[in-house]
């Protein structure tokens, strides 16, 4: 199953790869060159299948849980001062996502979105500490009884050249289904409340709408 933000671009790749194999067959006489360019051009083709690829999830919604948004790494857990939204301190939980992650972005509360916002911005490597703030990205909060309040924001890194977001202000989210897409490479930050109890740990490998990120306490 794939996303249907890559629809498109799998079809023109697809157009693109066989009619590359038309030419190859046509002009290129050497067996091993000609052999060679056609392998290569399989592997780019199941890259891109392989990049917006939107598997099924089995997600156990609650409302005591935070779920990761997104498939990755967790590259950071700190406790910072979110100036956008919140103007206090939050717990961060950032996870990192490599070209051959799943990036489907998906709600990791369930409730009723408050916030969301587009942000035009720089393309810094994805773990760049200033990316967070200075990349293009996209901030949606979403709030319930039980965690309050919850802001998660997309951030397109060096090769993401589009972020996608669904969320829609006053609308209902609902945990583990899909809130947005960022194309080729990217990173999510989750700002959980200071009382959350933080259930991952650094380079720990997490699933978007199945990983649990934090409790509340």
């Amino acid at each position: 199953m794939f996303h249907k933000e890559g629809h498109k671009i799998i079809f023109i790749t697809l157009v693109l790869v066989v009619g590359s194999f038309f030419l190859i067959d046509e002009f290129i006489t050497n067996e091993w060159l000609r052999k060679g360019l056609m392998i290569t051009l399989l592997v780019f083709f199941i890259l891109i299948l392989q990049f917006f690829r939107n598997p099924k999830r089995r997600t156990h919604a609650n409302h005591v849980q935070a779920l990761s948004p997104v498939d990755g790494k967790v590259v950071v857990i700190e406790e910072v001062l979110e100036n956008e939204v919140f103007k206090d301190k939050r717990i961060q939980v950032s996870v990192f996502m490599s070209p051959v992650n799943v990036h489907v972005t998906r709600f990791p509360i369930s409730g009723n979105i408050t916030y969301s916002k587009y942000h035009p911005g720089k393309y810094l490597v994805a773990w760049h500490p200033k990316a967070s703030e200075e990349n293009e990205r996209t901030t949606v909060v979403v709030e319930n009884d039980n965690f309050g309040k919850v802001l998660y924001r997309q951030i397109a890194g060096a090769l993401a050249k589009r972020i996608v977001n669904y969320a829609k202000v006053n609308t209902q989210a609902s945990q583990g289904a899909d809130s947005g897409f960022i194309k080729f490479g990217s990173r999510v930050d989750l700002f959980l409340p200071l009382d959350a109890d933080i259930k991952v740990a650094l380079n720990q490998k997490v699933r978007g709408g199945e990983t649990v990120i934090a409790e509340v306490k």
